[in-house]
């Protein structure tokens, strides 16, 4: 983890030197500069400097990973990697919901959004529930 703490180190420093830069590059006018830019560069700036923070402690604190140490060997990684659930059905039907809240929306059809969001509640509890019962039930 302290690889991934240096890259977000280093992100974090090139944010610090870009954003007063972005500044005076948009201060065209008396006005100030581009506040929507500015503000997003010192937002994103702040997030990357609190990834590197969480890591940077999680680093020092944890055994490295066999990928971290420079000893290790193929075998060290070996073993379960996680659970990856098979195929689904369900994200389709929570985007078509969702798709159907968005139009409503959009086309300011009150009703095609209230349809839109029972389905999309049918559908998510389905999704959540989905190794509960049925073929992948555990």
């Amino acid at each position: 983890m302290k690889a991934e703490a240096w890259i977000f180190a280093s992100c974090t420093i090139f944010l610090v030197l870009v954003t007063p830069a972005y500044w005076l590059v948009t201060d065209a006018s008396d006005h100030g500069g581009d506040w929507t830019g500015t503000s997003a560069l010192v937002m994103t700036t702040l997030l990357t400097l609190m990834v590197t923070i969480y890591l940077g402690f999680h680093a020092n604190k944890m055994d490295p990973r066999p990928e971290d140490r420079k000893d290790a060997e193929i075998a060290d990684g070996a073993g379960e990697l996680g659970f990856f659930p098979p195929y689904s059905w369900w994200p389709l039907w929570t985007a078509m919901a969702l798709g159907t809240v968005v139009f409503g929306v959009a086309a300011a059809a009150w009703w095609l959004g209230i349809i839109g969001i029972v389905l999309g509640a049918l559908a998510l509890v389905g999704w959540i529930y989905e190794y509960y019962r049925g073929e992948h039930a555990h």
